[in-house]
């Protein structure tokens, strides 16, 4: 673990050897670069958008959904590869990520496959997480050895962002982010002005409460004490942040009251990214069932809402919907 903090740290600040002459740059000076990157593409102001309501939802359809369950997912920049994590058949453990892509937008999705030993192990991985620039893969496992053996989050870096199986080798977030109680469901938010790094993520804190906390990057890379975020905290089940770009909206799980069924998708708004969240409110009938509606994931332009809902008419356990909207402003 300490090895893997060591790591961490010179990933995130670009304390890396020297080189020698003639040999190629080493992976702590790729992944300084991915980093700054990733802050470059989401520099700029944050401005106040118009949307236009939410479309009726629509199932992705057999090519991805499957009769066993599908949860949590990510979608690159381009649309064209789609992060999940399911427990059907070809895994390792009880819920396992895979990754599918397709050719254009307009294409079917291809068979999704196992990303593998290295990041899937018997135990259970799920909530992946893109980085903007798609070098940085966030997700959560209970069996990578994490803090008194519990569902710990984790990051991995690639080189091509273009390249599913290129991932090194993930690694802890540390001991700001994680705990002995669960850590699950990550999102990143790159601020826009500042380039700060902020992670959104929910912690187990009793049997059946869940919370939204937050941890902010430091200089020296490594993240800072997760922190209650209480706007957006109940006594019910929290979970499954997932942040706009400019950081002003951010989308959740929740079974907290006024929801219409198990489990409610539910949205929070702010002025700016210097204010705080919005009374979460219940994204209606149009998307919201008397079932279980979860795990939102926003697309990076904001306009493709994915989640996931076990209500009939599906294809197995938990299918994956898609709602979209346009910007009216």
């Amino acid at each position: 673990m300490k090895r893997l903090s060591y790591i961490m740290r010179k990933m995130m600040v670009g304390m890396f050897p020297p080189e020698r002459k003639g040999q190629p740059r080493t992976r702590y000076a790729r992944t300084t670069f991915a980093l700054v990157l990733v802050a470059c593409l989401a520099c700029g102001s944050a401005v106040a958008q118009q949307f236009s309501a939410w479309s009726a939802p629509v199932n992705l359809g057999p090519s991805i959904n499957t009769e066993f369950s599908e949860f949590h997912s990510a979608i690159s920049a381009d649309g064209l590869n789609l992060f999940l994590a399911s427990d059907r058949p070809g895994g390792f453990g009880s819920n396992d990520l895979w990754v599918a892509h397709r050719r254009n937008r307009n294409a079917d999705w291809e068979s999704a496959q196992n990303l593998g030993p290295m990041f899937d192990t018997p135990s259970s991985e799920a909530g992946p997480e893109l980085s903007p620039d798609g070098h940085w893969l966030f997700f959560y496992s209970g069996g990578l050895g994490g803090f008194a053996n519990s569902s710990d989050i984790y990051v991995a870096f690639r080189q091509d962002a273009g390249d599913n199986f290129g991932w090194e080798r993930p690694v802890n977030l540390g001991k700001g982010v994680n705990s002995p109680r669960l850590d699950a469901d990550p999102t990143i938010f790159v601020d826009p002005n500042t380039g700060v790094v902020t992670l959104y993520f929910a912690r187990l804190n009793t049997r059946t409460d869940f919370d939204i906390y937050t941890s902010t990057r430091g200089a020296d890379g490594t993240f800072a004490p997760a922190v209650l975020v209480p706007e957006l905290s109940s006594p019910y089940r929290d979970t499954h942040p997932t942040i706009r770009r400019d950081g002003l909206e951010i989308f959740l799980s929740s079974n907290r009251p006024g929801s219409l069924g198990l489990i409610d998708l539910w949205v929070s708004t702010r002025p700016t990214t210097n204010d705080k969240w919005s009374t979460p409110v219940n994204l209606g009938g149009t998307i919201n069932t008397a079932s279980q509606d979860r795990a939102p994931y926003l697309s990076d332009d904001g306009l493709t809402l994915l989640f996931t809902s076990d209500r009939s008419g599906g294809f197995g356990d938990n299918d994956f919907y898609m709602v979209t909207r346009k910007i009216v402003h």
